[in-house]
């Protein structure tokens, strides 16, 4: 076997993190495994890109993809074969979410491979191409790279990723990764021109649908986000006043502190103002949308989706005919065409809800859920402070609490249907992995936000079931210093689950936690952990994290095994037929 280069001035590493620097990678998350040690002091020595190890390379994946949505492009580095496919299910979460990473694994040198040579984290057959493949399923370009064509190949996966939003993979052997490089050029620039006959036609027929339509609506998803659209999305919505609504998966996309935006939309979980107005608006302009089952409730949306304007990443269609024009430039032909249009009126508000002071209980009335009988009862028996968490107190408690400098972070499940319907301040974001919603996905990547963008605080939102897949990157954000706030909801199990189907099924059952001693044994240093129980204990457990902002702060929500956001009740009443979410 060769020897392994003496250090050299440019290496194929150093070409790698130069590019990556340049697309705003300051972060590189991953594992250390014997393949990649003589890499990873490249990785040390770079002035532009800091290593991040994490404990685990599923945890190196969740984080380098909320890194992605929150800096416009992610990285990650495992071993080869063990490492890459502890990672690749973080991958695929990111291809379906659109979110442009590039995922390098390092692996046996060259000659090692020629030689078809038994060496560990193989199948013992000479393949060294098997995961490479298997990646191919997950990303949107690949490439193995080899000294004649590591630079090429790395341009060609990068503008591959940039120009899909989506994931890209590296299979790198160790020696070509230390082999010398050439200068750096300028990477090729991912986007096309837009056809000007394309423009025009869909310009005339867009304006023939506005023409046409009384009541004009906007629903807003992530791709608006992923495909650099926020600005021109804006501008369509302030220059035509026009109400508008985003999915789950959109949310923070638009201002929710403006106006004209009706809340989240989700099919029958939604609440009576949002649903109305999208579902019987004349013309409904749909920005980014993805429609999927977790993000209208079910495919309970009342809207036809062949008909209106749909503006996707590269095509726009009106009334289902097809234009090719991307995202963006559609979105400034519709603020031109709307400009001239009289201001909306504002649609309803929806009535003021009583804020449930006790927890939603399973009934016959209505599978897996009911409003409990006993709320007027209860309330004449202790003041409403005093009575047990519920759900539905959690999120309002936790949506007034959220400030404009906080990046929400949620997981699946009752934290992401609680908090999403609740509305944020101008500047506050949020983020979360509704449609791929791979549990325990939320924790790491409340680690990459921190890192991302330190100006602003996290806010994780989590059960204790998610958590407990994922926790030991609790360790990783305090060995970083890192200081944000953790809601647990601590409901002793599988709440969403229980409530579609086994309510008393043991597979539903977790391993009961003692919370509060998991920071302190994860090696954070001085963190704050509160309990709530009751709704009072949650008020002063929020005002507390917030004030603390020189460590990290947990609070532990202590809420009933079957206690669900409104969301999911409105699901129920309104959809009885659709109330099980069976997968």
């Amino acid at each position: 076997m060769t020897p392994e280069p003496a250090a050299i001035d440019i290496t194929v590493m150093d070409h790698l993190l130069s590019r990556l620097r340049a697309l705003g990678v300051r972060h590189l998350f991953g594992m250390a495994g014997d393949y990649n040690l003589a890499v990873l002091d490249r990785v040390l020595l770079h002035p532009g890109v800091d290593w991040v190890g994490t404990a685990s390379e599923l945890g190196a994946a969740y984080a380098a993809d909320a890194y992605g949505r929150t800096r416009g492009f992610g990285a990650l580095l495992t071993t080869f074969g063990v490492g890459e496919l502890s990672a690749i299910n973080g991958v695929a979460g990111a291809y379906a979410e659109r979110v442009p990473l590039l995922h390098i694994a390092v692996g046996p040198t060259e000659p090692s491979e020629r030689a078809k040579l038994v060496v560990h984290h193989t199948m013992g057959d000479g393949d060294f191409d098997r995961f490479a493949r298997a990646h191919r399923h997950v990303v949107c370009a690949d490439a193995v790279l080899r000294r004649d064509n590591a630079v090429a190949e790395i341009d060609r996966v990068l503008t591959t990723c940039l120009r899909e939003s989506r994931p890209g993979y590296l299979r790198v052997p160790r020696d070509v990764a230390l082999s010398p490089a050439p200068p750096l050029g300028p990477l090729p620039d991912p986007t096309e021109p837009v056809d000007e006959g394309d423009l025009d036609a869909f310009r005339a027929a867009a304006r023939a649908r506005l023409a046409a339509a009384g009541t004009v609506a906007v629903l807003a998803d992530f791709l608006v986000d992923r495909f650099g659209a926020r600005e021109e999305l804006a501008a369509l919505l302030a220059a035509g006043s026009l109400p508008h609504a985003t999915l789950a998966t959109g949310k923070t996309v638009v201002d929710e502190s403006a106006p004209g935006f009706l809340g989240v939309y989700a099919g029958a979980m939604s609440g009576k103002r949002v649903r109305s107005a999208i579902d019987e608006a004349d013309l409904l302009i749909r920005a980014g949308v993805l429609l999927a089952d977790i993000t209208t409730g079910k495919f309970t949306h009342g809207f036809d989706p062949t008909e209106g304007i749909d503006l996707g990443p590269a095509v726009a269609t009106v009334d289902g005919t097809a234009f090719d024009v991307p995202l963006a430039a559609a979105l400034t032909v519709l603020t031109e065409l709307v400009g001239g249009r009289p201001p909306a009126a504002a649609p309803a508000a929806d009535p003021a809800r009583p804020r449930p002071a006790t927890p939603v209980r399973p009934s016959a009335a209505v599978p897996g859920l009911v409003r409990d009988s006993a709320q007027a009862l209860g309330r004449r028996l202790c003041p409403p402070k005093f009575f047990p968490l519920t759900q539905s107190y959690l999120w309002e408690a936790v949506g007034a609490a959220v400030q404009p400098n906080h990046t929400v972070v949620s997981d699946d499940g009752t934290c992401l249907l609680g908090i999403v319907e609740q509305r944020f301040p101008r500047g506050a974001r949020f983020l979360a992995q509704p449609f791929w919603a791979s549990i325990g996905y939320a924790l790491p990547a409340l680690l990459a936000t921190q890192l991302a963008d330190p100006s602003r605080r996290g806010l994780l939102l989590i059960g204790d079931g998610a958590a407990q897949l994922t926790v030991q990157e609790l360790g990783t954000i305090g060995r970083h210093h890192l200081k944000p706030i953790i809601i647990l909801v601590d409901n002793d199990g599988y709440t969403i689950e229980r409530v579609t189907h086994g309510l008393v099924a043991e597979y539903n059952e977790i391993a009961r936690w003692r919370w509060s001693r998991v920071p302190d044994a994860l090696g954070v240093d001085r963190p704050l952990v509160l309990t709530a129980r009751t709704p009072g204990a949650l008020d002063q457990a929020l005002a507390r994290a917030t004030a603390t902002t020189d460590r990290l702060v947990l609070i532990r929500a202590r809420t009933a095994k079957i206690d669900v956001p409104p969301p999911f009740v409105r699901l129920a009443v309104n959809r009885p037929d659709r109330a099980r979410w069976v997968a």
